[in-house]
């Protein structure tokens, strides 16, 4: 009778932090493990770039931190965490496309760094992980070591130069592959160096070099994590 009881419970709830710099795999493996699992999930990069798209979008003068913090504030970010179909809006304004354009990825770092940004990202995104019932799966460079530090599980996504700068030029529709590299190394220099909550492996994370693995394979490695943390809840 405790067999059924246990085998008909819901799982437990997890919130898992999923690192690493750009092109790893990072936010195709978090939805689709999140999708399988029925977790919520968050891309908390793309915030990033939508708070950078807004100040773009009004002329903001992006080499001025304190012009940058004045306005931290002013944006109203909404994410939606269907792993399915993420949505993120601005005032209302869906920005999914806009935010990934070149010039909204060539100032996100700038934007970032500041640390009235991150304050109120930081706030918005564990708010939202908060309040997922069924768990989250949230991805970014800074989530297992400063936004959830307490997270049920915490990886970091690794993966060699060259194979990031492949897969982001492929993602980026026929971009130059060696100057998405020097792009991505110049992008994670910025990231790893900055004050406030830089690109960093939580030293209780499992690391997970992607190099080698085809998606399938990280995602599967990814889910067995899941569910083994899951199961030990």
């Amino acid at each position: 009778m405790e067999t059924v009881e246990t085998a008909g419970s819901a799982p437990a709830a997890v919130i898992v932090a999923i690192d690493g710099p750009s092109g790893t795999g990072k936010s195709s493996t978090s939805k689709a493990v999140a999708a399988q699992l029925g977790l919520s999930y968050l891309d908390t990069g793309a915030q990033y770039r939508a708070i950078t798209w807004w100040m773009v979008h009004n002329g903001i003068e992006l080499s001025d931190p304190t012009a940058i913090a004045a306005v931290a504030g002013k944006p109203e970010i909404v994410s939606g965490t269907d792993p399915l179909s993420p949505t993120i809006t601005v005032d209302g304004t869906d920005v999914a496309g806009p935010i990934r354009t070149t010039e909204v990825t060539s100032k996100v770092s700038a934007v970032s760094a500041v640390p009235e940004v991150r304050a109120r990202i930081t706030e918005l995104q564990r708010t939202i992980a908060a309040s997922a019932e069924k768990g989250i799966v949230v991805e970014g460079r800074d989530i297992g070591t400063t936004v959830l530090p307490d997270a049920d599980l915490k990886i970091f996504l690794t993966a060699s130069p060259e194979a990031r700068a492949a897969r982001r030029s492929g993602e980026l529709k026929g971009a130059d592959v060696a100057a998405t590299r020097e792009a991505l190394i110049k992008r994670d220099a910025a990231d790893s160096s900055r004050k406030t909550s830089p690109l960093a492996k939580a030293g209780d994370a499992v690391e997970v070099d992607t190099t080698e693995l085809t998606l399938q394979q990280v995602i599967e490695c990814v889910v067995t994590l899941v569910e083994e943390k899951r199961a030990g809840k």
